[in-house]
């Protein structure tokens, strides 16, 4: 068997699992249609269970996975094909991607960085105003301890000084 010969066996092979992956692909289409209306109904009537029971838990729904389906590359119908300009651009198309996801990871990497940074300054300024209001609080509270302990010290003289009196009209009625 020549090459051209296995080349053509391969591209029509490959060309019968397009044709049944394309076919699987339209029934699974129509059996999501179908699990469509059949969730729907189950809604309903959990919606008309939930009105007569009152309020359930509501569950989470499930993720779905996506996998697109997945085409193999048309190959031309020609004698010859170029798998190194294949490769090339297949090559080519993840360099691109890598390199824009790197891009997308530093930009975003860059924004965090600086609301880290916003968020810094902010704590130091905040501890900062929180230090102040604390030793303005503090001397505050030793005024007013200061101040009572005036007050304390004045009354305690008059209260001295009104015995005192006391104790003198005592002695001058006495005597």
């Amino acid at each position: 068997m020549s090459d051209i010969e296995e080349v053509v066996e391969e591209y029509e092979e490959e060309e019968a699992a397009v044709e049944e992956q394309e076919e699987a692909a339209e029934e699974d289409a129509e059996a999501e249609a179908e699990t469509e209306e059949t969730r729907a109904e189950d809604e309903e009537e959990e919606e008309a269970k939930e009105a007569e029971d009152g309020p359930m838990e509501e569950s989470k729904p499930k993720p779905r996975s996506f996998m697109p389906n997945l085409v193999p590359p048309k190959i031309p119908d020609g004698e010859r094909v170029d798998f190194d300009d294949i490769h090339r651009k297949r090559m080519e198309k993840d360099l691109n991607e890598l390199q824009a996801l790197i891009e997308a990871h530093f930009e975003n990497r860059k924004k965090e960085e600086e609301e880290l940074v916003s968020l810094k300054d902010r704590i130091e300024r905040r501890r900062a105003e929180r230090a102040e209001q604390q030793r303005i609080r503090n001397e505050r509270e030793k005024e007013r301890q200061n101040r009572l302990a005036e007050e304390r010290a004045r009354r305690e003289e008059e209260e001295n000084r009104r015995k005192a009196e006391d104790e003198a009209r005592k002695k001058k009625a006495l005597s």
